[in-house]
C-alpha cells in the first residue's frame, strides 16, 4: 500500500515535490487560510470514525493559520440542519459536511448556498446540490477486497456452501450501497449466497449485537458476517461469543479502530477495509483552503481504503495508526 507521502503525490501531482517545492502548492491556501473559521457537521460523534475525521480537519485547519468547530448531528436530519443554520448565524467562511444521509445533503447545501457559503462533502455524498468538492474512500473497491478474503477464508474451511450475513450502514447513503455492491459482488463470484441482512440505524455495538443474534437463530448455515463499519464489529464478536459460534462463522468487517489490530492477528476477524479517515479530513480542509486560495479543487477526491488481514497487518499497521486512527 502507498505511504502517507506517496498518497499526497497522487494527489498534488509528482513534478510539485521536484527541487524542493513539496510546500509551494500550500503557500496560497495557508495565506487564504488565516483566520478562516471551518464549521464541520458530522452524524455522529460516537463513532471513532467521525472523530478522527474531524480531527483530521482540525488539525489541517490550525496548521495554516484557521480554526475548525465540529457539530454533532446525532443522526438525526433534524438536527443536522439546526447545526447547519447554527454554523450559517455565526458566519463561518466554509461548511464541510459528512450528511446523515445522502438525500439530507441538499437541504443544508441550499442554505450555504443562500448565504454565500461554500461547502465541501466528507464521505457519504448527495443526491443533489451544489458544492466545491466530494472527498470520498473507493468503498465498493474496499468492500469488493474485503469480500474476496472472506470467500477465501470459507472456502479454506470448506464452509463455502454456506450463507453469509451482512449488518450495513445505512442504504440510503450512497457509501452504503456502495460497500454492499462490492461485497456481494465477491460473494456472487465465489458462489456464496446471502442469508440475511439488516441496516444500522442507531451504530452502535449493542444493535449488531441483537441483529447478529436474530441472524445466527434464524439462519443454521450462517459461515460469516460482514459489518460495515468498526465499533459494530465488535457487538457482532460478543454475539458470536455469547452463542458459541465465534469458532463457526467467520467475521469480516469495514474502517477500523485500534481494537482491530490484535483481533485480526488473532484471527478473529478475518479482514477489514479500512478507510483512512484522518486522510480524509486532511484532504476535505485542503480542497476548502484551496478554494479560498482561488483554486478549483478536483470535483472528486478519492482516498483508498487499505483491506487490512492477517498476513499484512503488522506491515500495514504503522499507516493504519496514522490515518485510519488518527494517532
Amino acid at each position: 500500500m502507498p505511504s502517507i507521502p506517496s498518497l499526497a503525490i497522487t494527489r498534488r501531482g509528482l513534478g510539485l515535490l521536484a527541487a524542493g517545492a513539496a510546500t509551494v502548492p500550500f503557500i496560497g491556501a495557508a495565506r487564504a487560510a488565516s483566520g478562516k473559521r471551518l464549521a464541520y457537521l458530522t452524524p455522529g460523534l460516537d463513532l471513532p470514525f467521525w472523530r478522527t475525521l474531524a480531527k483530521g480537519i482540525e488539525d489541517t485547519a490550525k496548521a495554516q493559520g484557521g480554526s475548525s468547530t465540529t457539530y454533532d448531528s446525532h443522526n438525526s436530519a433534524q438536527t443536522q440542519i439546526q447545526n447547519a443554520q447554527d454554523a450559517i448565524a455565526k458566519r463561518v467562511d466554509g461548511i464541510i459536511i459528512s450528511p446523515t444521509d445522502s438525500s439530507t445533503a441538499p437541504a443544508v447545501l441550499a442554505a450555504a448556498k443562500r448565504a454565500g457559503i461554500p461547502v465541501v462533502i466528507a464521505d457519504i455524498g448527495t443526491t443533489g446540490g451544489e458544492y466545491v468538492s466530494f472527498i470520498i474512500s473507493d468503498n465498493e473497491k474496499g468492500a469488493y477486497g474485503v469480500g474476496q478474503q472472506l470467500a477465501s477464508a470459507m472456502k479454506a474451511k470448506g464452509w463455502d456452501k454456506g450463507t453469509v450475513g451482512l449488518v450495513t450502514i445505512s442504504l440510503a447513503r450512497n457509501n452504503g450501497k456502495a460497500r454492499t455492491k462490492g461485497f456481494m459482488h465477491a460473494m456472487d463470484e465465489a458462489g456464496i449466497k446471502q442469508a440475511a441482512l439488516s441496516q444500522m440505524q442507531t451504530y452502535t455495538a449493542d444493535e449488531t449485537l441483537k441483529f447478529v443474534q436474530d441472524m445466527l437463530t434464524a439462519h443454521p448455515d450462517l459461515r460469516g458476517l460482514f459489518i460495515e463499519t468498526d465499533q459494530p464489529t465488535l457487538g457482532a464478536l460478543r454475539a458470536l461469543q455469547s452463542s458459541r459460534r465465534q469458532d463457526s462463522v467467520l467475521l469480516a468487517a469495514f474502517d477500523g479502530i485500534p481494537d482491530f489490530i490484535p483481533l485480526i492477528e488473532q484471527g478473529k476477524i478475518v479482514a477489514s477495509g479500512m478507510q483512512q479517515p484522518y486522510l480524509m479530513g486532511q484532504r476535505s480542509a485542503e480542497a476548502m483552503l484551496d478554494h479560498f486560495a482561488g483554486k478549483t479543487p478536483d470535483k472528486q477526491i478519492l482516498v483508498p481504503i487499505l483491506v487490512v488481514d492477517g498476513a499484512n497487518v503488522k506491515q500495514e499497521e504503522p499507516t493504519v495508526r496514522k490515518t485510519v486512527f488518527g494517532e
